[in-house]
C-alpha cells in the first residue's frame, strides 16, 4: 500500500542556520524526519559559524519570519512548533503572535542563547522577551544548565529555576545537564509544580555541536505524532543518546551527532 503523504505529521521548526550542518535548522530537520515527521522549517537567522564556535549572527527580519510562517500554515496542517534561535526580541514578538493564533498546538522551545562554544546566539534582551512572550505559550521547554541559570538568574538552584520557569509559564521544563561537572548525565524533568523524574545517561567522551536542538526537535516530532510529553521527553532522550554515541568528528571543532544512525545500514535484519 502506498503511503499516505498526509498522514505525516508537520512541525514547524522557528530556527537559525548553521552552515556546518551541525547545528539549527539541519538538526531539527534531521531529528524529525528521525520521528517520522515533515519539517517545515523557518529561518530565523542567519549564522557563521563552525563546529567549534559561532563567530557572528544576523536575525532575519520579523516580517519575513511571519511571512515564511504564515504561507506554510495556510497550506498544511501544522501538529507541533519547535522554538530554537530566535534571534531578536522582533522575532520573539513576531513567533508570539503566531503562536498566539494557534493556542491548541503543542509548542517545544529550546531557549537558545549560546553556541556549543560558548558564543552568544541572540540579543542582549532576548531572555526578558522569551520569559514574557513565549514561555506562557510553551508546553515544554528544554534549556541545559546554563540557559537555565540566565533564564532565572534570581534562583540559588538548577531545581529552583525550573520552578521559575514554570511560574513563568512553561508547563513542562527539561533541564539538561551535559554542562555540568558530574561523572553522568543528569537530566530533570519538571511538570505540575513539581520534579517528575531525574533521567541519568552515560557521559560520553565527546562534546556535540547541535545536541539540544537534537533533543528538543526530537520531542516536537513525537508531540506531533500525540506522543504525551513524559513519554516523549522518555524516548527523545533515548534517541538522542544513540545519536551522540554514533556522532563523528567532521571539522576541526566538536563532534556532530549521527542523527540517522538507523539508516547506516549496519543492521542485518
Amino acid at each position: 500500500m502506498a503511503h499516505d503523504p498526509e498522514a505525516v505529521p508537520v512541525v514547524m521548526v522557528f530556527a537559525g542556520n548553521d552552515p556546518a550542518g551541525g547545528a539549527g535548522l539541519a538538526a531539527d530537520t534531521e531529528a524529525i524526519a528521525s520521528m517520522g515527521c515533515h519539517t517545515a522549517p523557518v529561518v530565523t537567522a542567519i549564522t557563521v559559524q563552525d563546529t567549534s564556535n559561532v563567530q557572528d549572527f544576523q536575525a532575519v527580519g520579523a516580517d519575513w519570519v511571519v511571512s515564511q510562517a504564515r504561507a506554510v500554515l495556510e497550506d498544511m496542517p501544522v501538529a507541533c512548533f519547535k522554538l530554537g534561535m530566535l534571534g531578536s526580541v522582533e522575532n520573539i514578538e513576531a513567533v508570539h503572535t503566531i503562536l498566539r493564533d494557534y493556542p491548541d498546538i503543542p509548542v517545544v522551545t529550546d531557549p537558545v542563547l549560546f553556541a556549543g562554544g560558548g558564543g552568544d546566539l541572540a540579543e542582549r534582551d532576548v531572555p526578558d522577551a522569551l520569559r514574557s512572550l513565549i514561555f506562557p505559550q510553551t508546553t515544554l521547554l528544554t534549556p541545559n544548565a546554563p540557559e537555565a541559570r540566565a533564564l532565572a538568574p534570581a534562583a540559588d538552584t538548577l531545581d529552583a529555576c525550573a520552578h521559575q520557569l514554570m511560574s513563568d509559564g512553561c508547563e513542562f521544563v527539561l533541564v539538561t545537564g551535559a554542562d555540568e561537572p558530574s561523572e553522568q548525565v543528569t537530566n530533570s524533568l519538571f511538570g505540575n509544580e513539581r520534579l517528575l523524574e531525574r533521567f541519568t545517561w552515560d557521559r560520553l567522551p565527546h562534546t556535540y555541536h547541535g545536541s539540544g536542538c537534537t533533543l528538543a526537535s526530537a520531542i516536537a516530532g513525537l508531540l506531533a505524532q500525540a506522543s504525551e510529553p513524559r513519554s516523549a521527553v522518555h524516548e527523545a532522550q533515548a534517541y538522542v543518546q544513540e545519536a551522540l554515541a554514533h556522532g563523528y568528528r567532521i571539522g576541526m571543532g566538536q563532534h556532530v551527532p549521527n542523527r540517522l544512525f538507523w539508516a547506516d545500514g549496519d543492521d542485518d535484519e
